[in-house]
């Protein structure tokens, strides 16, 4: 199955682009889950998701609609030295997204792991290590340094059973390639925009994903999307270009485009 959607949903300037401009915050989703069939939830990178409202999340959007999940910062950015402090903040992560497993509305988790995280022999054995530290839900990581480009990686994720996730970014020294990779039975494909000069150099993190892709340049990925598709049983395309509701714009053309090219 390919499912197109954005980063996020929940944006008050969207209103107007996306949103009718009188749409209350509280029936953003239900109006979402009307045009797209899964959305990608960043919120829980900022704070544990609660049950409750994880819970009231799943019973807002129909059958076939799918979640994926962004690990909480203590999970990826912010991971404590101590191993009882990590498994703490995965039970509380566990807990929290539990509801959205038992409603089979739970795509995966996504570890979307910083630059400054590099290969090492710690990092490799933690990454590695995460499919039994949650292992009621499939597990996709995004690289954002080069230096885990490498063959031998894809190849332990394989072994593992994990996913990657393909992104597409601007073309910067140190930044991850674009490449067409599957390593699990999930495909994962995040856009995040071309916009080279503010992507380390702002002020707000809005700004490093203020673009708007082009018709030409979504295109340059039907194939690749077409490829990871292919040799997976799911495969999640988002746009993280969420800025003026840009993101919402982009997946629409990009479902449009998968459609006009089907076999």
């Amino acid at each position: 199955m390919l499912y197109v959607g954005t980063s996020g949903f929940s944006y008050a300037d969207w209103r107007g682009v996306f949103y009718p401009r009188s749409m209350k915050q509280n029936e953003f989703l239900s109006y979402y889950s009307q045009h797209f069939n899964c959305v990608e939830l960043n919120f829980t990178y900022y704070r544990q998701p609660s049950a409750h409202s994880i819970e009231a999340m799943a019973a807002k959007v129909p059958d076939g609609f799918r979640f994926t999940v962004k690990a909480h910062r203590t999970m990826t950015h912010e991971l404590p030295d101590d191993e009882p402090l990590i498994a703490r903040e995965f039970e509380e992560f566990r807990q929290g997204i539990s509801p959205m497993a038992q409603s089979g509305k739970l795509g995966c988790v996504l570890f979307q792991f910083p630059w400054s995280f590099r290969p090492s022999r710690r990092n490799y054995d933690y990454v590695l290590s995460l499919p039994d530290r949650l292992d009621y839900a499939d597990v996709v990581v995004e690289f954002r340094n080069n230096a885990w480009a490498r063959d031998e990686v894809y190849r332990y994720l394989r072994e593992r059973g994990i996913g990657f996730c393909c992104v597409d970014e601007p073309d910067l020294r140190g930044l991850f390639p674009r490449v067409a990779v599957a390593t699990s039975k999930l495909g994962y494909v995040r856009f995040h925009g071309r916009n080279a000069v503010k992507w380390f150099n702002h002020k707000e993190a809005w700004e490093r994903y203020d673009y708007l892709y082009s018709r030409d340049e979504l295109a340059e990925w039907i194939p690749k999307v077409r490829q990871i598709a292919d040799t997976a049983e799911d495969t999640y395309v988002f746009f993280n270009n969420c800025h003026q509701g840009q993101a919402a714009i982009n997946a629409s053309q990009m479902r449009q485009l998968l459609l006009e090219t089907e076999s």
